[in-house]
């Protein structure tokens, strides 16, 4: 029922395009792919996987069951790679497997850039074989620009760069993609393919389990009652919820496939100046939706991250229409509440979450969001959470094992206890 109910609430968005689609989603099974395989599956898209199994547990794919045709394909095996798209004919490749984080790629650099750099040549490849494809959606990262601690927010046409490998690797995808568009992709006989790339802010949101990421982090101690150690507290980066730049992938995607050549380039996708907020600052927020929290600066020695990491969207706000739907204080006390629920009684509310965030994007008259208006749903903790108050300027409206425990009620006003070690 409660997908029936997602399908009737996506009908019509971004003009109709996934209906009976053939998509392909590289890293399916992954936070940020799996999310983006429930929404398509609501929009009517006949969705297959290409991904690794998960390497987490939980693992929000699991959890979900998403209905996408699971691929258990390596992107470094160029011969599996040509033949799943042989095989699957997608009309348009959502590319959002890689190695996504900053300190793995400091432990196994080599694989980083196999995965992140060759993976991706195999796959532009397999889509220059396959005719059917009309469209690609890279998706990268913020971290692929040049970053010399400025606190400039960057823009689209700014050096690209990394001194991590992870970042660097970015970069590298960032210039293969511009290369393949050029010389293979926009050329090709009969029909191009338009490929454009997507530089998205860190996000958050229900179901990420992955292994040094902040909120992850957090709710493996919350669970546990242990204070998590803080790395880099004064950290500056650009939060948002995970639907925000999967609806700005969808309407790039919408236009790729309606030929718009004008949209083949790089996106930026982030949240504006209210977002942009440092790591303590964003410990506190999420305090108040889970007060039981506690933190310490962890003073040991790391290897080297950017201080500040900011994004400026405007051409993607001008050019595409796209922009944030919900403010901080939404999209931290959703993340909350999404794990809070399934800590407490396993409650998996991505669909509900994908409803509201819908009927917030119909109600504040987004482009993509024009089609009817069922009513939003809640999630299974949200009536029990306190409102938090404004992080910033309100917005125009995810290894390792969660412990199957109740968590602590919330309570008004609550902050983290942050101590140094």
């Amino acid at each position: 029922m409660e997908d029936l109910e997602l399908s009737a609430a996506c009908a019509g968005l971004f003009g109709g395009a996934y209906a009976g689609r053939r998509v392909l989603v590289t890293g399916h099974t992954g936070f940020k792919g799996s999310w983006l395989a429930l929404w398509l599956r609501a929009l009517g898209a006949r969705v297959a996987g290409l991904a690794l199994a998960p390497d987490t547990e939980p693992s929000h794919h699991r959890l979900l069951q998403p209905g996408a045709v699971d691929r258990p394909v390596d992107l470094r095996d160029a011969r599996a790679v040509r033949a799943l798209l042989a095989d699957f004919a997608p009309e348009i490749v959502f590319h959002l497997a890689a190695q996504p984080l900053v300190r793995r790629g400091y432990a196994a650099p080599v694989d980083t850039f196999a995965a992140n750099v060759t993976g991706l040549i195999h796959l532009l490849e397999a889509v220059r074989a396959t005719p059917s494809v009309r469209a690609v959606v890279n998706a990268t990262s913020d971290k692929c620009y040049l970053n010399h601690g400025r606190g400039q927010p960057f823009r689209e046409d700014d050096p690209l760069g990394g001194s991590d490998p992870y970042s660097a690797s970015k970069a590298c995808a960032e210039i293969v993609s511009a290369c393949w568009r050029a010389s293979f992709l926009g050329q090709r006989p009969g029909r191009p393919v338009l490929l454009a790339t997507a530089r998205a802010g860190n996000v958050i949101g229900g179901g990420d389990w992955s292994e040094d990421r902040l909120v992850p982090d957090l709710v493996r101690a919350a669970v546990a009652g242990e204070a998590l150690p803080i790395r880099s507290p004064h950290a500056v980066r650009p939060w948002q919820h995970v639907l925000e730049p999967l609806a700005g992938y969808l309407q790039l995607g919408q236009r790729l496939l309606a030929g718009d050549a004008g949209m083949a380039r790089a996106w930026n996708f982030g949240p504006g100046q209210q977002g942009q907020l440092t790591v303590a600052r964003l410990v506190e927020a999420f305090a108040r939706c889970w007060p039981r929290l506690q933190v310490r600066i962890d003073t040991a020695p790391h290897p080297a991250e950017a201080a500040r990491l900011l994004l400026d969207c405007r051409e993607t706000r001008l050019q595409l229409g796209w922009r944030p739907v919900w403010n901080l204080a939404e999209t931290v006390r959703r993340t909350a509440d999404w794990y809070r629920g399934h800590a407490a009684v396993g409650a998996v509310d991505s669909r509900a979450d994908l409803h509201a965030y819908i009927a917030a994007a119909r109600a504040s008259g987004l482009r993509w969001a024009d089609a009817g208006s069922p009513a939003p749903a809640t999630n299974a903790f949200a009536a029990r959470a306190p409102a938090m108050g404004p992080a910033g300027a309100t917005a125009a409206a995810g290894a390792g094992a969660a412990s199957a425990v109740t968590a602590g009620e919330p309570g008004a006003g609550a902050a983290a206890e942050i101590t140094h070690s």
